[in-house]
């Protein structure tokens, strides 16, 4: 069986969604399947393209078993509503001459395009066409209700009408559409796709390299953090991660010597978190750790923090989340009731209301006060990431999802 994967993001990028389309890419090799993937240049997040990718031409590759495309495209250094739109649409126009490539090169079986970028969809359903084979549609993230939750498109508008209106024809052509949690699942039922179109195909955590450190992380030396307790964010620090509640947590609990925030992490916003945390001496600022360092840097938290604006409520299920379950240290989330990420932190940490500092502030404070209920919601958290979060297990239900698309 042949599969071409159409996507934006793919490794070497680390952090987000590359890390799970390269993953489904190699489970696809792995089966046996030969597989293409038609991606951009690697830039996220620094929102800048890496080293040793800057080209005007399309560039073809095998990495792990997996042929790779890469194809030329605008990124904006600063990634405001119009300069996204632009951003996405320069992939989409490069890729439809690497996806009529990979047609030429033998018919596929099956098309998958992860959104986002939901503008690449209809190169995708042109190609398919074109190969006579089925769309699939794996969604990580609503853009156009993002966009509008963050204000990069005025909410109600008739821009965000007529970016609905276009999210809604583009949806319709997939053939099956899958996406990461129940709460968006439910989102897609409502925004008309037929449920029997729908599935729920999770992203996964690290299960077997991240596991809940039994001493003391080695970043603690390299930081200087001594034997203080941290709060960690880790991941992309952008709009809807609303990361700038904790700084407002550390300023209200600056009084405690024995805890230190820590923020890992890159994107859009990373300059202004550092201006606002810059008279703060219990607020540590961090690049992204390579992956191989990640367990490290999970193991290093005493709780994990996982802030996101109402507005952007299960429009997204944070990857991070998953990973942040296998470290075995509870979580102290920003949601309201009933969404996704209140459903899966219950039972493995706290969760106060978004926007909130003086109640997130209060779950940092209680979980640090009672060691015994921290220990046992990080023992919950690592045994609901083993059920829910199995990195074999879901990959497995990506190859089943493939084989009963084409019966093969």
């Amino acid at each position: 069986m042949k599969i071409v994967i159409l996507g934006i993001n793919y490794a070497p990028e680390p952090v987000g969604i590359a890390v799970y389309t390269s993953g489904v890419a190699e489970a696809f090799a792995a089966a046996g399947y030969d597989v293409t993937v038609v991606t951009a240049q690697p830039y996220y997040p620094d929102w800048r393209i890496a080293d040793g990718y800057r080209s005007r031409r399309i560039k073809r590759r095998v990495e792990n078993g997996v042929k790779v495309v890469r194809v030329p495209l605008y990124v904006p250094r600063n990634p405001s509503g119009a300069r996204r739109i632009a951003h996405h649409a320069s992939f989409a126009a490069a890729a439809w001459a690497a996806m009529r490539g990979s047609i030429a090169e033998g018919r596929p079986d099956l098309i998958l395009a992860i959104a986002p970028s939901l503008l690449s969809i209809p190169v995708a359903r042109r190609a398919a066409r074109r190969a006579g084979c089925p769309l699939w549609v794996h969604l990580q993230d609503f853009e156009v209700d993002a966009a509008e939750a963050t204000g990069l498109i005025p909410a109600g508008s008739r821009a965000a009408r007529l970016a609905h209106a276009t999210e809604r024809r583009l949806l319709a052509q997939a053939d099956r559409i899958t996406t990461i949690s129940p709460q968006m699942c439910r989102r897609l039922a409502a925004k008309g796709v037929a449920p029997d179109r729908i599935g729920e195909l999770r992203n996964w955590a690290e299960i077997d390299a991240i596991e809940p450190l039994d001493r003391p992380s080695l970043f603690r030396r390299e930081w200087q953090v001594g034997d203080r307790h941290v709060a960690l964010y880790s991941g992309n620090i952008a709009n809807k991660q609303g990361i700038e509640i904790v700084i407002e947590a550390a300023r209200l609990l600056r009084d405690r010597d024995d805890l230190l925030f820590v923020i890992c992490g890159q994107g859009p916003n990373r300059e202004r978190l550092a201006a606002m945390s810059r008279e703060l001496d219990n607020v540590q600022l961090h690049d992204l750790q390579p992956r191989e360092a990640l367990g490290e840097l999970l193991g290093l938290a005493t709780v994990h923090l996982l802030p996101q604006i109402s507005e952007a409520a299960d429009l997204v299920l944070p990857s991070k989340m998953a990973n942040m379950l296998a470290s075995g240290r509870p979580i102290a989330a920003t949601a309201a009731p009933g969404t996704g990420i209140a459903d899966e932190v219950a039972g493995c940490g706290l969760v106060s209301p978004p926007g909130d500092a003086v109640a997130l502030a209060e779950s940092i404070r209680t979980l640090l006060d009672d060691p015994d209920q921290c220990a046992a919601l990080g023992r919950a958290a690592r045994q609901r990431a083993i059920e829910r979060w199995s990195r074999p297990m879901i990959l497995e239900q990506f190859v089943a999802q493939a084989r009963a698309m084409t019966n093969k």
